[in-house]
């Protein structure tokens, strides 16, 4: 006989790892025990060491579908005769694991879902060791029941007998409830009134059919849910929730009921029916418009999800009849709903049934509640499906808190990340923990839930920071955070440069050390001078960087104001190209524009940005397309649906200068954009212009400073016809690309580049 003590560790509570470690060791006639620690998982086996090593390989290769193994150490130890293998009570201790993230529900659990000779028939909170949540449940670890949001829920006889069964998938599954044990769903009104109804599933589809708004509660927060067909309902939800423009995702049963309004590739199915469920934005088909009306206007992309949860899929059932088994869930279904997230006026999401009676109250005709508690917030995740992979738009339910493995490990860095679609970051050891989506830090609401998130990831993964990272610009509320927390701490601070961390959240994921060219385009982030940069090259030397370049600066008349208008930027085109005479009569519908003209001639209130975002405000401008907009990005987001319905064309040969000091002049494009009056042309042919300057101006700049790599960062590669473009020609020239997978390439993966600069900054 032989004897080992053996750690596990990665993602590995709360993923049925301990019933799949028993049923292994059972089956290879071991003996010992299986149990959760603050570490990961701890085994104690004992048995021949044939059995001991299969074992081992079998962790390895069989591992739970959701689990992920970072390592799987074993030492020698002495027998101790024990009978049988059990599992041992949880130890608690400094933690060093990680939770899991929420997952959908999956298939043996909606089989019994949809039987109405299970006892879980209909239950809104079925779920097992495969799925369902983690994250938004757990309050501390080890993951075990009394540290989850279902501690309030004891568990009845008959659960009881499936938790301790170690042949029924629910095995010490945490989660585990039944409709006699709880949650238990209630439907209230506006007021909330208790709606005395038998099924509040059915009821709220009611609702929803007579064009009311209904907060669902979800995994992560409540949802403002409404049918997506119907316009007078889509129109009051905008109303209602002062959203004007920007687009509601909306959500089907199947891919097949998606087809009448997406195109869907291939990635994009599996992106859809993956366990994280994520939004996934895919091509709108001709007539999504007309038959969504409000949804997406003007755009080329629709945001479209699955079910996740069991009450997604109960309302969709109930929409479908009530039909016994799943086949209904692969056959078309026309119900449609608008799906979005439940938080008003840019604050964070709605998790409590208070706070939702709350902070709905005006916008929600009725409240479809549970009294399970969400223990943090974490919004739905934005992905798309592209040719170099899956990219972020936002990163939150169902990958949050999965860690980014870093390329070696470093002193625990807490980052704070920026201003707009603000995430924060800590590290452990090789691990990076990047938050869940928190938002714009412009109101009191969100930066008191950045404050709540750094406490609660801190405590969760029990880590005191050694270093502190922050945005270079020193008003925003997270450098003030990051500033404060050190301060009471005694730790080392850094302010890392806005641009420089885009580049290093790259370099971080991709374990990259050596030298890059560095191609960082946003809106706008403080740049060492002091003044507003947004479209960079840089090169990058892990926690150093040098500017080589950037786009000639177009004044922005009105200050930020100009980021809101596109027309303000259009006419500092013409007054770079000395067409002042043009800003009164193009713009003659805007009353400002003569004090504008002023303006730029006289230099007033027209501070330099050298922003690539505002370069698309720019073209929007000159073409037409938009003069002012009502959410970040809209201009350009409407700029490149129109570029698509042009397809490909050529670029301009004489569209942009390239100066001897690195700065690039797109003026000559914009003088073309000036005088075209077709607004798609246009479009395509500042896509198609801007892509090859680029690709020149990265080009010329590696083989000057002898590197061969091209990373890619910020909000502006979210455009996914810029991105495609520029990634093939500079794979042509013979360049690597870097481009962000693991985290969007805007300021949500800013936390990330500023830890991974302040672990290379300090103790070099």
């Amino acid at each position: 006989m032989s004897a080992q003590r053996m750690r596990v560790t990665g993602v590995v509570q709360g993923v049925g790892f301990r019933p799949f470690v028993w049923r292994l060791a059972r089956e290879l006639a071991l003996t010992g025990w299986v149990r959760n620690d603050a570490q990961g998982v701890e085994i104690c086996a004992e048995g021949s060491a044939k059995n001991l090593a299969l074992l081992i390989r079998r962790i390895r290769l069989e591992a739970p579908p959701l689990a992920r193994i970072d390592s799987v150490d074993s030492r020698v130890t002495k027998p101790s005769g024990c009978a049988g293998f059990v599992i041992l009570d949880s130890l608690a201790g400094k933690v060093s694991t990680a939770i899991g993230h929420d997952t959908a529900t999956c298939a043996a659990c909606l089989a019994e879902l949809f039987d109405p000779s299970s006892r879980r028939w209909r239950h809104a909170f079925i779920t097992c060791t495969h799925c369902g949540p983690r994250y938004t449940v757990t309050r501390r670890l080890p993951y075990d029941r009394p540290q989850t949001s279902l501690a309030p829920f004891p568990l009845c006889a008959a659960c009881e007998r499936e938790y301790a069964d170690p042949g029924d998938r629910r095995f010490h599954a945490e989660t585990t409830c039944c409709p006699h044990c709880g949650p238990r769903l209630t439907l209230v009104d506006a007021l909330g009134r208790t709606i005395e109804v038998t099924d509040p599933i059915a009821a709220t589809l009611e609702c929803l059919r007579r064009g009311e708004i209904v907060a669902v509660k979800g995994l992560g927060g409540f949802h403002l849910v409404c049918d997506a067909r119907n316009a007078a309902a889509v129109a009051r939800l905008r109303k209602r929730k002062a959203r004007e423009e920007k687009p509601f995702a909306v959500l089907l049963a199947n891919v097949a009921s998606a087809d009448e309004f997406a195109d869907l590739t291939d990635e994009e199915v599996a992106l859809l029916e993956s366990p994280e469920r994520p939004i996934v934005l895919a091509r709108k088909r001709a007539g999504a418009d007309a038959a969504l009306p409000g949804c997406a206007p003007g755009l080329a992309w629709l945001g479209v999800m699955l079910p996740v949860t069991p009450i997604q899929h109960l309302l969709l059932h109930e929409a479908a009849g009530r039909p016994l088994g799943v086949a209904w869930m692969s056959q078309v279904l026309p119900l449609v709903l608008v799906c979005t997230s439940a938080n008003p006026g840019g604050e964070p999401l709605v998790t409590g049934n208070a706070g939702a009676l709350e902070r709905l109250a005006g916008i929600a005709d009725a409240f479809l509640l549970h009294d399970r508690d969400i223990a943090v917030g974490c919004d739905d995740s934005v992905l798309r499906a592209t040719a170099s992979g899956n990219q972020f738009i936002r990163r939150a339910r169902g990958y949050t808190p999965r860690a980014i493995r870093l390329a070696r490990s470093g002193p625990s860095v807490f980052a704070a990340g920026g201003w707009f679609k603000n995430t924060l970051c800590v590290t452990r050891g090789t691990d990076a923990f990047v938050s869940q989506h928190i938002g714009d830090l412009d109101n009191a609401a969100t930066c008191a839930f950045l404050e709540e998130t750094l406490v609660r990831l801190l405590d969760l993964l029990d880590v005191m920071p050694q270093r502190v990272a922050h945005d270079l610009h020193p008003d925003f509320y997270s450098s003030r955070l990051a500033i404060e927390f050190a301060a009471r701490h005694g730790l080392p601070v850094i302010a890392v440069q806005h641009h420089h961390a885009h580049i290093a959240a790259l370099l971080a994921e991709h374990h990259c050390v050596e030298p890059v060219i560095g191609l960082a385009l946003d809106g706008v982030g403080l740049g060492s001078d002091g003044t507003a940069w947004g479209g960079e090259l840089l090169r990058v030397d892990c926690a150093h960087f040098t500017r080589l370049g950037h786009l000639r600066p177009l004044p922005m008349p009105g200050g930020d104001r100009a980021a809101r208008e596109p027309w303000r930027m259009a006419a500092a085109a013409l007054h770079s190209l000395g067409r002042d005479a043009e800003i009164l009569t193009r713009f003659v519908a805007q009353p400002a524009a003569a004090t504008l003209a002023r303006m730029l001639s006289q230099d007033l209130n027209s501070p330099p940005t050298s922003s690539m975002g505002r370069a698309f405000d720019t073209a929007a401008g000159l073409l037409g397309v938009r003069a002012a907009t009502s959410f970040e990005g809209q201009a350009a987001m409407l700029l490149e649906g129109l570029a698509a319905t042009r397809g490909s064309v050529m670029p301009l040969s004489n569209g942009y200068d390239i100066g001897r000091d690195g700065t690039l002049d797109l003026r000559p494009l914009y003088q073309t954009l000036a005088d075209c009056s077709d607004a798609a042309v246009g479009a395509a042919l500042f896509h198609a212009t801007l892509a090859a300057a680029l690709a020149d101006w990265a080009e010329i700049a590696a083989r000057a400073q002898g590197l061969n790599t091209v990373a890619c960062g910020g909000g502006c590669f979210l455009n996914h016809t810029l991105t495609g473009k520029l990634a093939t020609l500079l794979t042509q020239r013979g360049l690597h690309v870097l481009l962000a997978q693991q985290l969007p390439p805007n300021d949500g993966g800013l936390s990330l580049g500023q830890a991974w600069i302040a672990q290379h900054t300090y103790g070099e």
